[in-house]
């Protein structure tokens, strides 16, 4: 028996390329649906993931993002991480006529929990931006 309290990760290492998005977006979404989740979680969570990781592959010069998802219980925590400068992230509006700079409102907007937090190799650049989504059949923590 299986003791482990923690949630299944998987992780996805991708180039820096314009197709990142729309591989980790369906590699969330697949996990999601072979774990048992509603699609509408995997919907949004689609959304969340194309929006972060196409941030990243924009605004960084990093060779490679990687994807780490946490399959929960209730829902999904996704990080995305990149070699670009750690620092405060904040959702800023975006002119009208802008067809981009709305995917961090997205976030903020769609996700439970959201937040920005240091690389994935301690001592190197680099930051991560996660979100959390849960099932909305589930009530709400806190």
């Amino acid at each position: 028996m299986n003791t482990n309290t923690d949630p299944p990760t998987y992780h996805l290492t991708t180039p820096n390329s314009p197709l990142s998005p729309k591989i980790c977006r369906d590699t969330v979404a697949i996990l999601l649906a072979a774990t048992g989740h509603a699609p509408h979680l995997a919907d949004t969570a689609r959304t969340l993931v194309s929006e972060v990781v196409t941030n990243a592959v924009r605004h960084t010069g990093t060779p490679t993002i990687m994807l780490e998802t946490a399959v929960l219980a209730n829902g999904v925590r996704v990080a995305v991480y990149d070699d670009g400068p750690a620092g405060l992230l904040l959702p800023t509006e975006a002119a009208q006529d802008s067809e981009g700079g709305r995917g961090l409102l997205l976030v903020q907007a769609l996700a439970h929990t959201w937040g920005v937090g240091p690389g994935y190799n301690a001592g190197r650049n680099g930051k991560h931006v996660w979100f959390e989504l849960q099932s909305p059949s589930v009530p709400l923590e806190g």
